[in-house]
């Protein structure tokens, strides 16, 4: 299905983040657009590099505005034809308040929606998440999921409520007449825990590690299996969905649908994972938790108790949440098989490329991060 996007306008959101960039590279790359948009609050220098290479292929916009903007989102939206939707504010400390993640995760998801019905954009992709499933606050574990399984997603984070809340809005919103009289054709992509190079996530791991002594600190149970996907795909499986929904026959099938994105990283726990990834350039990883986990529990428990009765005076962050400590220790392992039947997505990098671009990043950044950290 190569070229089934040329001549497409497309507008990509957040498309300076970790997600967002590399599906603008991959556009740019793999298909002859008509014209592409990268949209972001704040503009990067990778993402105007990126956008500057391909200026002379394929007409591009670099845009800055927030995604809670109506006026903006209106003039963004003019004359496109697809629309794939990757900003949202994540935050697993506990930093960021409920209101926050609401206003840009589900207002700013529900305004750009009404955009671009009134501009008669047919295509909508949203980049979700797996945690618009949970773990729920009792720590269920999922073994290979599939879309149809029926799971208390009791949730106890403010990031998965306001995902799964925009996620809804987007499927709602599929099949929504158009100003032109056409509909809108939507779907929702649920990545697992992504990795890969220029991961925050994966880079705040490796500076804990360098402060304690090269190796990573056991922040998981080794039996607490989960199946992380390598960002590459990810980027991958957004361009396939764009193909895919071009197709009159395969679009019946996605409309209004949700698919878990996935590839083959072996299933492993997110500690095992940074070890992985480190262990050829010398990192090491724990070999158990600090504490049992019920005394993890007890002690984030208490802390969020602490947090609350503080919180008429002070704002006091816990540095452990029991959500975060269920999260990083619960089996949550899914399949994408419906993905890649439904619109013939499979993973375009094998676990052992991922491993290796990984690594070399990570082999790029270690000695200014080791310097860095000596400074501080």
């Amino acid at each position: 299905m190569s070229g089934a996007l040329s001549g497409v306008s497309c507008l990509v959101t957040g498309a300076g983040g970790f997600v967002g960039l590399r599906i603008v590279q991959m556009l740019l790359e793999e298909e002859d657009l008509g014209e592409l948009r990268a949209m972001d609050k704040t503009v990067s220098g990778h993402l105007l590099q990126t956008c500057e290479r391909s200026q002379k292929k394929i007409q591009v916009k670099v845009l800055e505005g927030d995604i809670r903007d109506k006026e903006f989102l209106h003039k963004a939206c003019q004359g496109v034809d697809l629309v794939i939707h990757t900003a949202a504010i994540i935050d697993p400390t506990g930093h960021v308040s409920k209101e926050t993640f609401m206003s840009i995760n589900l207002h700013g998801t529900e305004l750009i929606l009404e955009s671009c019905v009134k501009n008669n954009v047919r295509y909508f992709i949203y980049t979700s998440s797996m945690e618009v499933v949970g773990p729920n606050t009792r720590g269920d574990p999922i073994v290979n999921g599939h879309e149809d399984l029926v799971y208390d997603s009791t949730l106890g984070s403010c990031y998965g409520e306001s995902k799964r809340q925009g996620e809804w809005a987007v499927l709602r919103a599929s099949g929504r007449e158009l100003q032109n009289g056409g509909s809108l054709v939507t779907c929702s992509l649920r990545p697992t825990y992504i990795f890969g190079e220029g991961s925050q996530f994966l880079q705040m791991h490796i500076d804990q590690a360098i402060q304690n002594g090269g190796v990573f600190h056991r922040i998981s149970k080794k039996e607490a299996l989960v199946n992380p996907v390598y960002v590459g795909n990810v980027a991958w499986a957004h361009v396939v969905a764009a193909r895919a929904m071009r197709d009159p026959d395969i679009v019946k099938k996605m409309a209004g649908n949700f698919y878990y994105i996935c590839d083959d990283t072996p299933h492993m726990s997110y500690s095992d994972l940074n070890h992985a990834l480190g262990a050829e350039l010398g990192l090491g990883v724990e070999g158990r938790l600090a504490f049992p986990y019920p005394l993890l529990y007890f002690v984030a428990s208490i802390m969020e108790l602490v947090s609350f009765l503080l919180r008429p005076f002070i704002r006091f962050v816990p540095p452990l949440s029991k959500h975060l400590l269920i999260l990083l220790n619960t089996t949550f392992t899914f399949s994408y098989k419906k993905a890649q039947r439904d619109m013939g997505y499979s993973p375009r990098y094998s676990w052992a490329e991922a491993r290796r671009m990984t690594s070399t990043w990570i082999a790029s950044i270690l000695p200014q991060r080791k310097e860095e950290l000596k400074k501080k």
